[in-house]
């Protein structure tokens, strides 16, 4: 059994956050998240496909900021093209620089839905803004939502009065299961005429979940209802964009949707996403729709975007994760069937995922917590409720390393189950 970490630096700090800012730290990235008194919570710096905390202690970082870090951490060529666009243009204007166009061209070429789209900073920006074009173009009111799609109120994990979030300001959305196309089609029976669009993941990533692929006919169902009923079909694309295909996931399954929410990987860490769609609906923006932001226009994520795909197509750095991530998965998979732990991997070769099987006794959940807190004492980052993610930096030995750690935090949580 490995030894506990020294984080003696990470609690100090912690301990001063709770002073200063609710929770200390924001939302999913609070210890309760993840093994409370194992886990670091303050990171100091990252290079390539790992971390160092503020103890000194380093890691493969297989969580890669939920998502952003696609090539790696600290990436010289797009970094050095953000500092070059703060030393000789500057980055926030009155008005719009040309880097947007450029980076609008290259989305255009690469994402089949798009004919037109909108630049912003964060997912939720996105998918709110889908929401508006949605019903400002078919004039209709309901949402059927599927998975996380952000912090908007509708989409939020926690509702009521006591969550901030009234009752009213969410009542015209409707989850539905991922791959349940008959609950999509009876929803669509008892409100007729009233959804403006179907929203959801199209390979679903709910949190504390297996990640999990779409059935065959299931967003050709979707695609299908939405034309046949005058509502628009939106792609949250936040995860699987630039990651599953440069084009996303609709490229990558050949059903295309009439809208579609891009983020995270498309700027490897840099604060932008993206609304893309058709332009009959994206055009709804012109006049009927609000959307504007003081930081929107900020050049400084556009450059870093347009660099970061430039090095995606130039080092076939998609086709690379995929391989590493095949090899990787394979891995783990066999080990987790040697183990004899009741346990699940998904997710591969993106977005790897270890999930345990509930049981009547919740024994599994202390198998769970076991297995992590043996993970991360072997100095692999991953978290209980959240998949992974492959990225290119990530080299072969690091991989290889990993799923050795996992094997050995699995015979560890064999002496629980025993």
């Amino acid at each position: 059994m490995s030894d506990k970490l020294n984080l003696s630096n990470t609690f100090k700090l912690y301990e001063e956050a709770l002073k200063l800012i609710p929770g200390a730290i924001l939302g999913i990235r609070r210890p309760y998240n993840f093994v409370e008194g194992e886990y670091p919570i303050f990171f100091e710096s990252a290079k390539g496909g790992k971390v160092i905390d503020v103890d000194g202690n380093e890691y493969i970082d297989i969580l890669c900021a939920y998502g952003p870090i696609i090539i790696g951490h600290r990436e010289e060529e797009i970094d050095n093209a953000v500092i070059e666009q703060i030393r000789n243009k500057g980055f926030c204007m009155s008005l719009t620089q040309q880097v947007q166009n450029k980076l609008a061209k290259k989305l255009k070429e690469l994402i089949p839905c798009c004919e037109k789209l909108v630049l912003m900073k964060m997912g939720t920006d996105a998918t709110t803004a889908a929401v508006r074009v949605a019903r400002a173009y078919t004039k209709k009111a309901k949402i059927l939502s599927c998975g996380y799609h952000g912090w908007y109120d509708a989409f939020s994990e926690v509702h009521g009065i006591e969550a901030g979030i009234p009752k009213k300001l969410y009542e015209d959305f409707y989850e539905f299961e991922f791959n349940n196309l008959e609950e999509v089609e009876n929803l669509f029976k008892k409100n007729k005429n009233e959804i403006a669009a179907i929203m959801v993941n199209p390979i679903h990533t709910q949190g504390g979940r297996e990640v999990e692929m779409p059935k065959p006919g299931f967003l050709e169902g979707l695609r299908e209802l939405a034309t046949d009923n005058n509502t628009l079909l939106i792609y949250d694309e936040i995860r699987t964009g630039f990651r599953v295909d440069m084009g996303g996931a609709q490229k990558m399954f050949g059903v295309i949707p009439d809208l579609a929410a891009f983020g995270k990987a498309m700027g490897n860490g840099y604060p932008i996403s993206t609304l893309v769609g058709k332009a009959e609906y994206m055009d709804v923006l012109v006049e009927k729709v609000f959307l504007s932001s003081t930081f929107f226009p900020n050049s400084l994520a556009q450059v870093a975007s347009l660099k970061t795909i430039e090095i995606l197509q130039r080092e076939k750095v998609l086709e690379a994760i995929k391989e590493k991530g095949d090899k990787f998965s394979k891995q783990i998979e066999e080990y987790i069937e040697d183990s004899g732990i009741e346990c699940k991997f998904t997710g591969g070769p993106w977005m790897p995922y270890i999930t345990f099987d509930p049981d009547p006794n919740y024994l599994y959940r202390k198998v769970r917590e076991e297995f992590y807190r043996q993970l991360i004492r072997r100095k692999v980052f991953l978290q209980p409720f959240h998949h992974g993610y492959i990225a290119y930096r990530h080299t072969s030995e690091d991989l290889e390393y990993a799923a050795e750690m996992i094997q050995e935090s699995l015979k560890e949580c064999k002496k629980i189950k025993n």
